[in-house]
């Protein structure tokens, strides 16, 4: 049964970090910098990894899977093992773990062992960005929280702009074990900044992870859950065979092909930074702009795969509108989760790598059909215009009980 969120708390109440909010959120916009680079990064390195390892592209792009599926089951698992745990101390304990997959990375002699490690270093992935968009928003004002959302998770489009490339720079002159010990540094600094500049905020040592599972049970939660799953993977349907798209159809030069890398990534960015924006006026309209947006878009992206320019401009949009969807999601949750705050904010970024998978896998089953590379943004409209329905299933759910959600407007 769906359960009324609560009024909002006056504006003024929130968490004032021991060293300012600037340093806090830079910390936090940092994390999730590292963290995503973790992940992006190999996409980049992989004929530097599967050569260095004496293996093909598609058995190095296991790695890829281990690591996400890492995501998918650490997300649930150690947010509710972490359960009695303050937000700090969690936060802390994820870096450990990241750092270690990391480190752990570099030593492994062999294909399976390096999977292993991945696999490890996945876990602790979606509990970070969800954990730390929690830590944001409480400490700014409710008003402010999706600006604050935003500013976190646009470090996760940073990585795509600034830390995948260099990496692929740090792989191909170094090797990729190099590239991972430099995010395995970075996930250090990560872990001192957090330390000093974070506020230590309560632990609840009475909370229980049933407790926790228990209030999961929400319909709102589960739905919007549902919206990410399958919202955010029209975007990766495309994004996955990108390089394919622009090297086989587009026949761009060769140079430009991270010309492209790079406008997607400024796509991601803006994306994060105006869905923030309008998160904090009108949650609902975000959410909606952004999956009916993207779907519109990605129509138009199957008619340009010979059109070099409004290619880019297609580049630009999708990843713009796709990743608008983020701050109002996590937003989403954070009202109507309850005593399941911290399961339902990591299991966002579990669904958001379920949406990866889901997209590759469509996209794949498209061109192993002979649809063609414009058949993928038809598969991603798709995908997108079901993640809508589900959303407006939410509201209209909403409604029928009865009940809104309160928000209070921006001054």
């Amino acid at each position: 049964m769906t359960t009324a969120p609560q009024p909002p708390p006056a504006s003024t109440s929130f968490i004032e970090p021991p060293h300012g909010r600037a340093a806090a959120l830079f910390i936090l916009t940092f994390g999730t910098f590292v963290v995503g680079t973790g992940e992006f990064a190999i996409m980049g390195m992989l004929p530097e990894f599967a050569r260095s390892l004496h293996l093909s592209a598609a058995d190095a792009g296991y790695a890829i899977t281990a690591y996400a599926l890492g995501v998918v089951i650490g997300a649930p698992l150690i947010t509710i093992l972490g359960a009695r745990l303050s937000r700090r101390e969690l936060l802390l304990s994820l870096l450990v773990l990241f750092c270690f997959g990391n480190f752990l990375s570099i030593c492994m002699p062999s294909p399976e062992l390096v999977e292993v490690a991945r696999f490890i270093t996945g876990l602790p992935h979606g509990a970070l960005f969800g954990i730390s968009a929690l830590v944001a928003a409480s400490m700014v004002e409710r008003s402010r929280r999706g600006w604050a959302v935003g500013r976190v998770l646009s470090g996760i489009a940073i990585s795509t702009l600034v830390g995948a490339p260099f990496s692929t720079f740090a792989a191909d002159h170094f090797g990729w074990r190099v590239a991972y010990l430099i995010i395995g540094i970075f996930g250090c600094i990560t872990f001192l900044g957090v330390w000093r500049y974070i506020p230590a905020d309560q632990p609840n040592r009475k909370n229980s992870p049933l407790k926790e599972v228990s209030a999961m049970g929400n319909t709102q939660v589960l739905l919007t859950l549902l919206t990410a799953a399958i919202g955010f993977g029209g975007m990766f349907a495309i994004y996955t065979y990108l390089t394919s798209i622009l090297q086989n159809v587009t026949h761009v030069p060769e140079w430009s092909v991270m010309v492209y890398m790079v406008i997607w990534g400024m796509g991601m960015l803006v994306g994060a930074n105006v869905g923030a924006w309008l998160v904090d006026r009108k949650l609902d309209l975000a959410a909606v702009l952004a999956l009916g947006g993207s779907a519109i878009v990605m129509l138009g992206f199957s008619t340009v795969l010979h059109q070099p320019l409004l290619l880019a401009l297609a580049v630009f949009l999708i990843p713009t509108f796709v990743n608008g969807l983020g701050p109002a999601l996590q937003t989403r949750l954070m009202d109507f989760a309850g005593d399941a705050q911290t399961l339902a904010a990591s299991l966002n970024h579990s669904a958001f790598n379920i949406a990866n998978a889901l997209g590759a896998a469509l996209g794949s089953m498209l061109l192993a059909h002979q649809f063609g590379y414009s058949a993928l943004g038809v598969g991603g409209a798709v995908l997108s215009a079901g993640g809508l329905v589900v959303y407006l299933l939410a509201i209209l759910v909403l409604r029928r009980s009865g009940q809104k959600e309160i928000r209070q407007p921006i001054s």
